[in-house]
């Protein structure tokens, strides 16, 4: 075969390889279950009665309105995930999925999950999700991810939006509540994924992503993490004692907000490279636990609340 007769071949269209499991990595399942939790419990304690179809039509929509952020973060991120070995093998980079089908993929979702929020729930929380499909994959994918170190705190917005998504469908309109739970995740999101960048430093250098870590170094990253923690713990403990949640809430934000900051501490503290890569992953590893029981105690006093009256 000749050179021109391969590079024709090399260049000409394929037949897509992916299976329905590649399809299903592109949603990003693990975000996907963290947008799903934090947008349920944003319904849950939501005021007045929400008929359970329409609240799991709502669910539904937001999670594939978040897979379908994730495909169009892929399809644009195909160049940085082969250079990273967290990434390297997602879809695209393995050569499963093209860039076009993910976009189209993407796009195809994003429609069909805001038209059906808007249609058969509300325009208001249809147009919120619109919203945070944009500035998850224009603001922050196309700009802040390749263009600045401040990519994760700015672009939180975007994962932070799900509870007041969820809020809005069930209310049709926006309250302290859910504005509280959009700045618990807001100021979540940079210390939870700073720990992930300080032991991931390399990737994101190679890759060219200005992370943190990368552009100003380990130990302001460090202290930014635990200026975050600091504020992060403040926020989350305020909604108690300004009467927007109960006493049950305050304590188990006092307890876990005690955990994250002696976590953020002990970061800062732990400059040797093996005590450093430890304290890291715990912070990392912690981060995720705080922010499900937190939301979750808000949760089960939503349920707790709905049963009662038919117990006693």
């Amino acid at each position: 075969m000749s050179v021109i007769d391969q590079n024709a071949i090399a260049v000409g269209p394929r037949i897509s390889e992916a299976d329905v499991g590649d399809y299903l990595a592109l949603l990003k399942p693990r975000v996907m279950s963290l947008v799903i939790f934090t947008a349920l419990i944003g319904l849950l304690i939501a005021p007045g009665h929400f008929h359970p179809v329409l609240a799991i039509t709502s669910l539904l929509a937001i999670a594939v309105g978040a897979g379908a952020s994730g495909a169009l973060n892929m399809a644009l991120e195909g160049d940085i995930d082969s250079l990273m070995s967290r990434t390297a093998n997602r879809p695209i980079p393995r050569g499963r999925v093209t860039r076009q089908e993910a976009l189209a993929f993407g796009i195809t979702l994003s429609f069909f999950s805001v038209l059906t929020l808007g249609i058969l729930v509300n325009w208001f929380a249809g147009a919120l999700l619109a919203f945070t499909i944009f500035f998850y994959v224009v603001i922050y994918t196309l700009w802040l991810k390749r263009w600045t170190a401040q990519n994760i705190v700015i672009g939180g917005a975007a994962g932070a939006l799900p509870p007041v998504v969820a809020w809005a469908a069930a209310t049709g309109s926006i309250a302290p509540e859910p504005l509280w739970l959009f700045l618990i995740i807001f100021f979540w999101t940079p210390p939870h994924f700073w720990a992930l960048a300080l032991f991931r430093t390399d990737d994101y250098a190679r890759a060219g992503v200005p992370m943190l870590p990368v552009v100003a170094g380990p130990d302001a990253t460090r202290l930014q993490i635990l200026l975050y923690t600091i504020v992060l713990v403040a926020v989350a403990l305020a909604p108690w004692p300004l009467g927007y949640f109960d006493a049950v809430y305050g304590i188990v934000s006092l307890a876990l907000g005690a955990g994250m900051l002696w976590l953020a501490i002990e970061v800062f503290r732990k400059r040797e490279r093996s005590a450093s890569l430890r304290a890291n992953r715990k912070l990392f590893a912690f981060s995720i636990l705080y922010l499900f029981a937190l939301f979750a105690t808000l949760g089960l006093e939503a349920i707790a609340r709905m049963i009662a009256p038919l117990i006693w």
